[in-house]
Protein backbone atom coordinates (compact mmCIF):
# COMPACT_ATOMS: atom_id res chain seq x y z
CA UNK A 1 0.00 0.00 0.00
CA UNK A 2 1.33 4.02 -0.60
CA UNK A 3 2.12 5.54 2.20
CA UNK A 4 4.03 8.55 3.08
CA UNK A 5 5.72 7.93 6.53
CA UNK A 6 7.66 10.11 8.91
CA UNK A 7 9.63 8.51 11.42
CA UNK A 8 10.32 10.45 14.44
CA UNK A 9 11.75 9.67 17.89
CA UNK A 10 8.67 9.82 19.73
CA UNK A 11 5.94 8.51 16.77
CA UNK A 12 5.25 7.35 13.23
CA UNK A 13 3.65 9.78 10.56
CA UNK A 14 1.38 7.81 8.48
CA UNK A 15 -0.16 9.16 5.82
CA UNK A 16 -1.81 6.89 3.56
CA UNK A 17 -1.75 8.16 -0.35
CA UNK A 18 -5.59 6.78 -1.51
CA UNK A 19 -9.05 7.75 -1.42
CA UNK A 20 -10.91 4.79 -0.36
CA UNK A 21 -9.90 2.96 3.03
CA UNK A 22 -12.38 -0.27 2.04
CA UNK A 23 -12.13 -3.71 2.60
CA UNK A 24 -9.81 -3.91 -0.22
CA UNK A 25 -7.09 -1.77 1.70
CA UNK A 26 -7.88 -2.30 5.26
CA UNK A 27 -6.21 -5.66 6.23
CA UNK A 28 -3.32 -4.51 4.85
CA UNK A 29 -3.88 -1.24 6.89
CA UNK A 30 -4.19 -3.33 9.83
CA UNK A 31 -1.10 -5.48 9.16
CA UNK A 32 1.17 -2.38 8.37
CA UNK A 33 -0.13 -1.18 11.47
CA UNK A 34 0.88 -4.57 13.53
CA UNK A 35 4.33 -3.88 11.70
CA UNK A 36 5.34 -0.66 13.30
CA UNK A 37 4.16 -1.68 16.51
CA UNK A 38 6.41 -4.71 16.13
CA UNK A 39 9.46 -2.55 14.96
CA UNK A 40 8.98 -0.34 18.16
CA UNK A 41 6.90 2.73 17.69
CA UNK A 42 5.18 4.06 20.74
CA UNK A 43 3.04 6.18 19.01
CA UNK A 44 1.13 6.91 15.43
CA UNK A 45 -0.27 9.46 13.87
CA UNK A 46 -2.40 8.33 10.82
CA UNK A 47 -3.07 11.32 8.64
CA UNK A 48 -6.47 10.81 6.80
CA UNK A 49 -6.37 13.49 4.54
CA UNK A 50 -6.25 12.22 1.30
CA UNK A 51 -8.44 9.76 2.46
CA UNK A 52 -12.61 10.54 1.64
CA UNK A 53 -14.08 7.44 1.99
CA UNK A 54 -14.19 4.87 5.11
CA UNK A 55 -16.08 1.55 5.33
CA UNK A 56 -16.65 -0.55 7.95
CA UNK A 57 -13.46 -2.89 7.57
CA UNK A 58 -11.59 0.50 7.88
CA UNK A 59 -13.34 1.51 10.85
CA UNK A 60 -12.33 -1.81 12.04
CA UNK A 61 -8.29 -1.15 10.97
CA UNK A 62 -8.96 1.89 12.82
CA UNK A 63 -9.81 0.12 16.29
CA UNK A 64 -7.13 -2.50 15.52
CA UNK A 65 -4.30 0.22 15.95
CA UNK A 66 -6.19 2.13 18.63
CA UNK A 67 -6.41 -1.39 20.43
CA UNK A 68 -2.32 -2.13 19.50
CA UNK A 69 -1.10 0.92 20.89
CA UNK A 70 -2.99 1.33 23.85
CA UNK A 71 -2.56 -2.04 25.54
CA UNK A 72 0.77 -0.42 25.48
CA UNK A 73 0.31 2.88 26.70
CA UNK A 74 1.05 4.69 23.65
CA UNK A 75 -1.80 6.76 21.07
CA UNK A 76 -2.88 5.81 18.10
CA UNK A 77 -3.97 9.54 16.68
CA UNK A 78 -6.10 10.24 13.79
CA UNK A 79 -6.11 12.94 12.16
CA UNK A 80 -6.99 15.58 8.62
CA UNK A 81 -10.57 13.67 8.66
CA UNK A 82 -12.54 14.80 5.81
CA UNK A 83 -16.37 15.26 6.39
CA UNK A 84 -18.04 11.54 5.30
CA UNK A 85 -14.53 9.91 7.84
CA UNK A 86 -15.60 11.71 10.53
CA UNK A 87 -19.48 11.62 10.07
CA UNK A 88 -18.97 8.07 9.69
CA UNK A 89 -16.56 7.85 13.31
CA UNK A 90 -19.78 10.17 15.02
CA UNK A 91 -22.49 7.48 13.73
CA UNK A 92 -20.78 4.35 14.88
CA UNK A 93 -19.98 5.85 18.11
CA UNK A 94 -16.46 5.95 17.74
CA UNK A 95 -15.33 9.37 18.48
CA UNK A 96 -15.37 8.52 21.84
CA UNK A 97 -12.83 5.97 21.70
CA UNK A 98 -10.81 6.95 19.25
CA UNK A 99 -7.94 9.95 19.50
CA UNK A 100 -9.12 12.60 16.58
CA UNK A 101 -7.72 15.76 16.53
CA UNK A 102 -7.87 18.19 13.41
CA UNK A 103 -4.02 18.85 12.49
CA UNK A 104 -0.94 17.12 12.60
CA UNK A 105 0.66 19.58 14.39
CA UNK A 106 -2.17 19.02 17.42
CA UNK A 107 -1.41 15.38 17.43
CA UNK A 108 2.43 15.76 17.44
CA UNK A 109 1.59 18.06 20.73
CA UNK A 110 -0.58 15.13 22.23
CA UNK A 111 1.90 12.48 21.47
CA UNK A 112 4.61 14.76 23.17
CA UNK A 113 1.96 15.14 26.33
CA UNK A 114 1.17 11.69 26.35
CA UNK A 115 5.11 11.02 26.51
CA UNK A 116 5.86 13.37 29.44
CA UNK A 117 2.50 12.58 31.47
CA UNK A 118 4.29 8.49 30.72
CA UNK A 119 7.39 9.23 31.88
CA UNK A 120 6.24 10.43 34.63
CA UNK A 121 4.40 7.62 36.06
CA UNK A 122 7.18 5.49 35.38
CA UNK A 123 9.83 7.85 37.60
CA UNK A 124 6.94 8.28 40.21
CA UNK A 125 6.41 3.82 40.35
Amino acid sequence: MKYSIEKKEQYVLIKPEFEKLDSTKSPAMKSDVLTFRAEGARNVILDLSDVKYVDSSGLSALLVGHRVFNEDNGMFVITGSGEHVLKLIKISQLDSVLHILPTVEEAIDAVFLHEIERDLTDTEE
